[in-house]
């Protein structure tokens, strides 16, 4: 349900469709997927419906992918949701909405890559891309690409909890490995595009490896340690230092020191939202809890190799 308690279903989008964009309305409408900020409806077989419904925050991220997204997208290696339209609130539906491109594939929380090669030079190319300078102008992120330290009183409470929780063997090891990242030397290079939000639900899998990253919400201009992550959070084990060798600029240590902070976030996030799903609580989602416990697995194995 969204704030205003107006349930989302494939009438209310055909009836919005009629009102805002009469010319698609014959299109057939079918549920996509129910994410964290929006729910997403296929339209035909090439667009797709997004509709925010479980956070506020969701509108002006829906207005910034449909700022930015469309001129960075062209320049990218894989398919992306690319805005088409900007739909305002009416009294059907009192939140901003968009239509954008349909990207195909399965989200590797579901369906992990299992190329690894593959996977760690397709993901290398596409943050290559990506990260180039941001414009003047370019969103800041929300609590994301900047110092760890200032992230450091959320890292403690999530470990405690997991460590209460007995979901984690050894939380020395993770605090080792945050510790390690926050005495890293900032980024002093200029603000790069980062999609920020680089966990298995968001990048999409065919035939084992990469095919799509989706949910630009979180676009923004920083440090790109914060995707950097994501090389122990989506590849396989064993291919990171292939990924970061590929990647362009190579990352240089401090880099490296401070997307291991990241990671560590990343993956004690994806292990409570996990547990919320186990525990059927609203929100959770059961297969976001795998990814993360290999992310720390291989995180601490890294650390303890030095």
């Amino acid at each position: 349900m969204t704030p205003t308690e107006i349930e989302i279903t494939a009438e209310l989008v055909r009836d919005l469709l009629h009102d805002q964009h009469p010319d698609l309305a014959g299109l057939p409408v079918r549920l996509g997927a129910r994410g964290w900020d929006n729910q997403l409806w296929r339209l035909g077989d090439d667009l797709a419906v997004r509709l925010p419904w479980a956070t506020l925050s969701a509108d002006a991220l829906l207005r910034k992918e449909h700022e930015w997204l469309p001129a960075l997208a062209p320049t990218l290696p894989l398919p992306v949701p690319v805005p088409q339209r900007l739909s305002e609130p009416s009294e059907r539906f009192p939140r901003p909405w968009i239509i954008t491109t349909w990207v195909p594939g399965t989200p590797a929380d579901r369906a992990p890559a299992t190329r690894a090669a593959d996977a760690a030079d397709i993901l290398a190319a596409f943050l290559t891309a990506l990260h180039r300078p941001a414009p003047d102008g370019a969103p800041a992120g929300r609590d994301r690409g900047g110092p760890l330290a200032d992230r450091a009183e959320g890292f403690a409470q999530a470990l405690t909890w997991a460590t209460e929780s007995g979901l984690i063997p050894d939380p020395d090891a993770i605090r080792a490995v945050w510790e390690d990242a926050v005495a890293a030397p900032d980024w002093t290079g200029p603000p790069l595009w980062l999609h920020g939000d680089l966990h298995p639900a968001n990048v999409l899998t065919a035939d084992g490896t990469f095919c799509g990253v989706i949910d630009f919400g979180d676009l923004f201009a920083g440090d790109p340690a914060c995707d950097l992550a994501a090389a122990w959070i989506l590849l396989p084990d064993g291919v990171a230092d292939r990924f970061h060798a590929a990647y362009r600029p190579l990352p240089d240590p401090a880099a490296l020191r401070r997307a291991r902070g990241w990671a560590v976030l990343k993956a004690l996030a994806c292990i409570s939202i996990g547990e919320a799903g186990v525990r059927g609580r609203p929100g959770g989602k059961r297969t976001w809890g795998p990814p993360g416990h290999a992310a720390l697995r291989r995180l601490t194995a890294a650390q303890h190799r030095g």
